[in-house]
């Protein structure tokens, strides 16, 4: 049995990981999932928040912003429709970010077409001021 699977994180601009990995633990829409060596083939759609690693050495963080993940002969794929490294975020832009999406959700009712918008980037603002801070 393989020890490791490749990771591979692709966004619509670049590709942002390709390596070997130990364990990823993943935000699905239907609740966080592990991934393992050897994992069945899977396919899910991601939701947004904290994506976390294990290679050889540390655990590490990635932001996601969505998307799809596909595991399939040791090699996970994840297609983001965004996604940042912790050195990649900058804190007080992503608070700010938080604090005007909280103010205008305020205002808005749950039916409004604006409001599935403003959530989702307020709970970006959210997955990168987390994973910024190593929380």
């Amino acid at each position: 049995m393989p020890d490791t699977f490749q990771l591979r994180i692709v966004t619509p601009t670049r590709l942002l990981l390709d390596e070997r990995v130990r364990e990823v633990s993943a935000p699905g829409t239907l609740g966080e999932f592990g991934v393992l060596p050897d994992h069945i083939t899977f396919l899910t759609s991601l939701e947004i928040g904290s994506l976390r690693f294990r290679t050889e050495g540390d655990a590490q963080r990635i932001a996601i912003r969505g998307g799809f993940a596909e595991v399939a002969d040791n090699v996970m794929t994840i297609l983001a429709d965004d996604a940042a490294f912790p050195h990649d975020i900058n804190a007080e832009t992503a608070r700010a970010e938080l604090a005007a999406a909280d103010s205008r959700l305020r205002d808005l009712s749950p039916l409004d077409p604006a409001y599935a918008q403003l959530d989702a980037d307020r709970r970006w603002a959210q997955a990168c001021l987390e994973v910024s801070s190593g929380r």
